[in-house]
């Protein structure tokens, strides 16, 4: 889920941070650039790990900042086909589920990768929500907001860009997951764990 990826980038840093040691001042323009950006096809900047070489410094005419070529590491969220996480349900709808660990929130169960058979209940408290309902040898089982909810990763997308975006459309994502709740051992974690008990 969680990896090192090495980034070669150059950036200029403005004279008013020089007065930090220079591989401080480099880190805190690259957290401004990387922290919390998705690149594509490497995934989401956590954290920067480490500085590996600091080259240049040179400052061309009419600027004011110096401009260096910066080789670090990042620390990156990516998860792997086929991965189990944990995570908790954000949003509930006809489309399915919409999952979140914190820190990411474009995690999404679409109704084909429910258990099967599913069904949608309305929300009583919130007006177009739903409870998705797994129905096994007639007991129901509740996907509900306060448990923990295993999913497996099927899918990692990196969409591209809009050009327009409509005004009642959702918040572009420039990493979406698809995840899975159809395996034995997914779901609501108290759906395995009052089974064991039953047993």
């Amino acid at each position: 889920m969680f990896y090192l990826s090495r980034i070669e980038h150059t950036l200029r840093v403005p004279p008013d941070i020089l007065r930090l040691p220079l591989a401080e001042a480099i880190k805190v323009e690259l957290e401004k650039l990387f922290l919390d950006k998705v690149v594509s096809n490497l995934g989401l900047c956590i954290s920067v790990y480490d500085i590996r070489s600091i080259e240049g410094g040179f400052i061309f005419p009419s600027e004011g900042a110096a401009t260096y070529t910066v080789v670090f590491t990042v620390i990156m969220f990516r998860p792997f086909v086929g991965e189990i996480i944990g995570a908790k349900l954000k949003e509930s709808d006809a489309n399915g589920l919409r999952l979140s660990l914190g820190f990411f929130d474009d995690i999404y169960v679409p109704v084909n990768l429910l258990p099967q058979p599913s069904r949608p209940e309305p929300d009583p408290r919130k007006r177009g929500r739903v409870t998705w309902i797994w129905d096994y040898n007639g007991e129901d089982f509740i996907i509900d907001w306060q448990d923990e909810i295993r999913f497996q990763v099927r899918s990692v997308n990196y969409p591209p860009v809009p050009i327009e975006q409509l005004n009642e459309s959702k918040p572009f994502a420039p990493m979406v997951i698809t995840g899975s709740l159809d395996f034995d051992g997914s779901g609501p974690i108290s759906w395995w764990t009052d089974a064991e008990q039953v047993e």
